[in-house]
């Protein structure tokens, strides 16, 4: 399935949550200039005194590095598929025992 481009910054910023901690201090700087105070390339190089191409370039290598360690660790995909397991067993779809599989499976 194509993810648009809203898509695609959510599951950026989510895989950001859960690694953030392996980045260094200037990689989470530009991110989070980039994504939730929505400067440009230019605004953020301008502040730091560098090059819009060397800002995009580092948050390039950012995104790289945090789908590259989801891709290892899984830690979304088992965070959500274990939050998916829960509500349908809230909502009776599956029994303790389905959910009792997938947390043993997952954790």
């Amino acid at each position: 399935m194509m993810m648009n481009s809203v898509e695609k910054s959510v599951e950026i910023a989510q895989l950001y949550d859960y690694y953030k901690m392996l980045l260094t201090d200037k990689q989470k700087e530009y991110f989070e200039l980039y994504f939730f105070e929505d400067l440009t390339y230019q605004e953020i190089g301008e502040a730091f005194g560098v090059s819009k191409t060397a800002i995009h370039d580092s948050i390039s290598k950012t995104i790289t590095i945090l789908r590259e360690t989801e891709q290892k660790l899984n830690l979304k995909t088992k965070s959500d598929l274990l939050k998916t397991s829960l509500e349908q067993y809230k909502s009776q779809k599956i029994s303790l025992n389905e959910l009792l599989v997938v947390l043993e499976r997952e954790i």
